[in-house]
């Protein structure tokens, strides 16, 4: 399949862009990942990941500069992390008569 065939049958072209950048922003936390044995990446930087690897370039990484491997090992701990983190909790904002003593 190509490359346009699956942005559009899987994703919008700014879903991927933007996970894209998220990626790039969560290189640092990649590599200590790698180097230092750090046994966490952020919901974002995985979700990014999750994104890139299954709905647009799956051998971006390889691009990147990570091994098959290395992309492996990232796309098994974000998938997995994925079904045990729970979901982000809302925010709600206060009203003014909860800020009253």
């Amino acid at each position: 399949m190509s490359l346009a065939a699956r942005l559009q049958s899987n994703g919008s072209y700014s879903e991927c862009w933007d996970s894209l950048a998220e990626l790039q922003a969560c290189t640092g936390e990649v590599i200590l990942f790698f180097l230092n044995g750090e046994t966490h990446l952020g919901r974002n930087c995985c979700n990014a990941i999750h994104i890139i690897q299954h709905n647009c370039w799956p051998a971006m990484l390889g691009s990147l500069g990570f091994t098959e491997e290395e992309g492996d090992i990232l796309r098994g701990y974000c998938d997995a992390t994925a079904d045990v983190l729970p979901p982000p909790s809302s925010i709600v904002p206060l009203a003014k008569d909860d800020l009253k003593p």
